[in-house]
């Protein structure tokens, strides 16, 4: 999942909060670790100390980077709930399928002519899964369409997403994930709202009205028609209660807002995801084209681009080594699941989950995974049905080192401690004393009841140390983030 937290709404969601998978929850106190040349037994002392693991299960296993050799486990075997950590074999198996280099495409095409600056015929905006579609992307398109002189397209506007199957949502998402940004619709035509890109949403914007008792004011990124706010919010006085409820209507894109904020109140911003959003990049083109000159006399439809049309316009992405830096220094859920429909369309012709999981399950084993001790379900590891064992991420960690992308890799991982979200991303906050400060490399992972933390662990010494931390059944996923800090902070402790 995505743990950094947008600015924090104090939102309850009217759709079932108890069920969200995602906690997005304060980061752990700052922890006094004890430093130990016998780490093993400071790690077998934590585990059997903890209160918070009472009831709990603790897959643990630490790896020497220099040989492979398994320095520590605990249930090292048991196949857990890896959350996020999932995305370390998302990531790798995509750098090895599609190379660092690999870009994604988006394709405006005709098979229209051109004459006196009408477009006789329909236009296609086709979708090549690029998740960092951006709304001024999507603006110069529309003003390079008007440089090569249409000022008029005599047809329909076409919104071609068949780059991948229909099936928007991996099988064990939670219905009531869908609207959340991290829940948010995998289609290979759709636009993220600004460099986090948290494709196929939109950000809402809720700001006081001008005074007790008016509504809230409410604006949108991108601005935008094709959703419909419902806006109940109401100011109160500065004292009052800021309490926003959001929620976007089943099978629409209507959403509604409710409750109160206080009137000197700071703009509060909430990533909603929407329904189809395909045609929501496509509504943005037609916005661009009208405010660029370009009338569109048809609709918004959808359909396929033919074999033979003429590409008018190319938009590549940027490469996947800098695709990465969001995908996992935020922990991007829809970046995941791209990856993984993509391997399935280059190396299968088909571009689902079924098949991109086919590759992806392939593609590690050349990695010394065991992958009939694992179960996969997406690639974003939102479902609690994906199964690995701490020894299999290990395993998987120390194998990728011997790969030419393996720099790529490393430096897209979150770094203890620092503050820049690009560097640090979710764990800017954690272990950010010496000398666990940017000696810790790691991927972070949270759903209800799951806490986990796996990457490289740099010692005092220089040298490096692999580990996997999956901590399942939790009570209160801080108190997890809390041990996996104490065991990462051992092994950067280590002489």
């Amino acid at each position: 999942m995505k743990q950094i937290t947008k600015i924090s709404l104090n939102i309850l969601f009217t759709i079932g909060l108890a069920f969200i998978p995602y906690i997005p929850s304060a980061d752990p106190p700052a922890q006094a670790i004890v430093t130990s040349q016998d780490f093993p037994a400071e790690i077998t002392k934590l585990l059997n100390n903890e209160a918070a693991l009472n009831g709990s299960l603790a897959g643990v296993s630490v790896r020497s980077a220099e040989d492979g050799e398994i320095l520590y486990e605990h249930m090292g075997d048991t196949r857990l709930t890896p959350a996020s950590v999932l995305k370390l074999f998302t990531a790798a198996a995509a750098l090895s399928v599609l190379g660092e280099d690999y870009t994604f495409s988006t394709e405006i095409l005709s098979d229209g002519k051109i004459s006196g600056g009408t477009l006789d015929g329909d236009i296609y905006f086709k979708g090549k899964g690029d998740p960092t579609l951006l709304p001024e992307y999507i603006a110069n398109i529309a003003k390079d369409l008007r440089g090569i002189g249409i000022k008029r397209v005599k047809g329909n506007l076409i919104a071609d997403d068949t780059w991948y199957d229909n099936v928007r949502y991996s099988s064990d998402l939670n219905w009531n994930d869908e609207h959340e940004y991290y829940g948010a619709q995998i289609s290979s035509l759709t636009v993220s709202p600004n460099k986090d890109y948290d494709s196929g949403t939109v950000i809402v914007n809720i700001d006081p009205g001008d005074e007790s008792g008016r509504k809230g004011k409410i604006s949108l990124k991108p601005s935008t028609d094709y959703v419909k706010i419902v806006n109940q919010i109401i100011t109160v006085d500065k004292k009052g209660e800021k309490s926003l409820n959001i929620e976007r209507i089943h099978g629409t894109n209507t959403i509604l807002l409710k409750g109160t904020i206080p009137i000197e109140s700071k703009t509060a911003k909430e990533w909603v995801a929407v329904w189809e959003p395909a045609d929501y990049a496509a509504s943005l083109l037609k916005s661009s084209l009208e405010k660029h000159g370009i009338e569109v006399v048809g609709k918004i439809k959808r359909g396929a681009a033919a074999e033979n049309m003429n590409v008018l316009l190319k938009h590549d992405s940027m490469p996947l080594s800098s695709l990465l830096v969001p995908f996992m220094k935020l922990s991007n859920n829809g970046h995941a699941e791209v990856l993984i429909k993509e391997m399935g369309k280059v190396v299968k012709d088909e571009g689902s989950w079924e098949k991109g999981l086919e590759v992806m399950e392939t593609e590690l084993a050349k990695f010394n995974v065991n992958t009939e001790r694992i179960v996969l379900r997406d690639g974003s590891g939102i479902s609690h049905a994906n199964l690995l064992p701490a020894n299999e991420v290990t395993a998987l960690l120390y194998s990728v080192q011997a790969q030419k992308w393996f720099p790529v890799f490393q430096h897209s991982l979150p770094v203890a401690g620092q503050s820049d979200r690009f560097v640090g991303g979710t764990m800017r906050n954690r272990l950010k004393a010496e000398p666990y400060s940017k000696n810790v490399l790691a991927k972070t992972g949270t759903l209800t009841g799951v806490s986990t933390l796996s990457g490289y662990a740099k010692t005092k010494s220089g040298k490096t140390l692999i580990f996997s931390v999956l901590l399942n059944n939790l009570m209160d996923e801080a108190d997890g983030r809390i041990i996996e800090d104490k065991i990462a902070g051992f092994l950067a402790s280590q002489p």
